[in-house]
């Protein structure tokens, strides 16, 4: 039974037992629907597959549109630690996500939006107003059919809103976590409902390769995927992640024990270069697979790979270039993910300038009271990156190495909280005024130079009374800021910030050589600085990494790297 006679009798039915409400006009099969779940590890690669997928099925002239189901029960991602889930990535309408919506964006080049991003908490919340409005009709509200048929209200949802060929759907965490089953379930349902023509599952399970033993071994892929099997979920192509290259006997065994065509399971070992894993995935019929999966290959055709080609060229680093070293100095340094986006624009500007970029980790917390600990940690470094982040900890770290920048003429980059720790160091050494802080760490200084601004001051819960999203920023005719950006009077960027410079102390600045070269529109909210005669010590408030692009790499960045490489 196809996708729209079943839809049609699940309408008519008058037990009620069903609940698949439908956006008005939607018809089963205009989009269709791929679904990536992961088995046996966390961080096996589900995000940078999907991205990848994503990127091949665009190649093909696709209109694509990734949504990430996250099984946590937070609304959105807005007050999650970035030690615990990596950096929270802040989309233009203000959603605070997922750092995997930042992997589609870049691979994509487009901007997505807070539809692109369920949590399951966001599920529950609609879930209780709809009980509260009385919207399920006395009805006993329960997983199944509610929570399950509220999910695929918002993929159906995200369809007719996007009009995209294809929706690539993202499950967070593996196969076999309580969290994210009725999520699996809901999307067991939508291919009951579509078709198995509309819905392709795909599971991304990793091989291990045990250093003791010296060979791959299977059993706990294998395991992993028959658990999604137990759920009524077959998929229809697996990819095994390894460190080495896939051995066929692998290949052969997840074929016969999981009922999957060999064609259709692929080997992805580790690779230098994700931008390069696309034309990788296509030359092994990735795609291709997925696509007669769908029963589309013959209304999607590739016309070649020059595209592709060009694409993994223009993003990888030519020859042997000398590398420069950047360090970031911040308080989350035990694990890369928490500042990926910063980590993925100075990478855009190594592709720009053809120069490697190797990172060092400055942690900061404690490092103001070892002048010689310092001085040890700036060793080696070209430039420095001094991140946003909110908290007390590790703040007099970040001002002592602005200092350290400034006194020295070492480029410096300033995003976010970077712009405000500036503000405080240049208070502090070159205003003289004693104590110069921010309200966030020191309510009751006697100097501060950064606080809330009255329109913020009205809080409504954590987060409430951020500045979050796109917003323009007016740059000052001849300044550094507005040549990088070819003269432009505006320009637009991401937020993510409560406290601001506070205007009283903007003329002592100016008087002191500081230029704030970009502002709010029509308010007197900073928003860049700038020392024209350092060699390069810039900062602003926005977060300049969300939008830099694998091949438009970010203004500001692109010129801290190369004045850090010495150009």
């Amino acid at each position: 039974m196809k996708g729209q006679d079943i839809l049609s009798e699940i309408a008519s039915t008058s037990s009620g037992e069903f609940y698949t409400p439908l956006p008005r006009g939607y018809k089963p099969g205009k989009t269709k629907y791929v679904v990536v779940t992961g088995s046996v590890i966390s961080g096996v690669g589900k995000g940078t597959i999907s991205s990848s997928l994503s990127k091949l099925l665009q190649d093909r002239g696709m209109k694509v549109e990734p949504i990430k189901l996250e099984a946590y029960l937070n609304v959105d991602s807005g007050t999650l630690n970035p030690f615990r889930h990596g950096e929270v990535f802040v989309l233009e309408d203000g959603s605070e996500t997922d750092l995997d919506l930042g992997t589609y964006e870049r691979a994509l080049d487009k901007n997505l939006r807070g539809e692109n991003f369920v949590t399951s908490g966001k599920i529950y919340q609609r879930i209780i107003e709809k009980e509260r409005a009385g919207k399920y009709l006395g009805r006993d509200v329960q997983f199944i059919p509610h929570v399950t048929g509220e999910i695929k209200l918002e993929l159906r949802n995200l369809a007719m809103k996007t009009k995209a060929d294809v929706i690539v759907i993202e499950i967070g965490g593996t196969v076999g976590d309580y969290e994210n089953m009725f999520a699996l379930e809901a999307l067991r349902e939508l291919r009951y409902e579509e078709g198995s023509e509309n819905v392709c599952f795909i599971n991304i399970t990793y091989i291990l390769e045990p250093n003791s033993l010296g060979e791959q071994k299977s059993k706990a892929a294998q395991l992993g995927i028959k658990r999604l099997l137990a759920m009524g979920i077959q998929p229809g192509v697996i990819v095994c992640r390894s460190q080495t290259k896939l051995k066929e006997s692998i290949r052969e065994k997840m074929s016969l024990y999981l009922n999957i065509a060999r064609e259709n399971v692929f080997g992805v070992h580790d690779v230098s270069n994700i931008y390069g894993l696309p034309l990788v995935l296509r030359k092994k019929g990735f795609d291709e697979a997925i696509l007669h999966e769908l029963g589309i290959e013959k209304r999607f055709k590739t016309n070649g790979n020059k595209e592709l080609r060009a694409w993994s060229k223009k993003t990888s680093v030519q020859g042997r270039a000398t590398a420069v070293t950047i360090g970031i100095a911040g308080k989350y340094t035990g694990t890369a993910d928490t500042y990926i986006s910063i980590l993925k624009a100075l990478e855009h500007c190594s592709f720009k300038l053809n120069r490697p970029v190797n990172v060092k980790w400055i942690e900061t917390t404690g490092l103001e009271k070892k002048r010689k600990k310092l001085k040890e940690s700036m060793k080696g470094i070209e430039g420095v990156i001094v991140p946003g982040g909110f908290g007390v900890r590790g703040i007099e770290g970040k001002i002592a190495v602005a200092r350290y920048c400034r006194e020295k003429n070492l480029p410096y980059l300033g995003l976010c909280l970077g712009f405000q720790i500036a503000l405080i160091e240049f208070a502090r050494n070159v205003l003289h005024l004693k104590g110069a802080n921010s309200t966030e760490f020191e309510p009751k200084t006697k100097h501060p130079v950064v606080c809330l601004l009255p329109e913020q001051r009205k809080i409504e819960g954590l987060g409430g009374s951020m500045r979050l999203g796109g917003r323009d920023v007016e740059l000052k005719k001849g300044t550094i800021a507005s040549k990088l950006h070819g003269n432009a009077k505006k320009i637009r960027r991401r937020f993510r910030h409560r406290f601001e410079c506070n205007p009283e102390y903007i003329q002592a600045f100016e008087e002191k050589g500081i230029v704030f070269s970009g502002k709010a529109p029509k308010v007197p909210i900073m928003q860049i600085l700038e020392l024209p005669k350092h060699r390069f010590m810039m900062a602003m408030q926005y977060h300049p990494e969300f939008t830099s692009r694998p091949l438009r790499a970010d203004e500001l960045f692109l010129e801290f790297v190369r004045k850090a490489v010495g150009k």
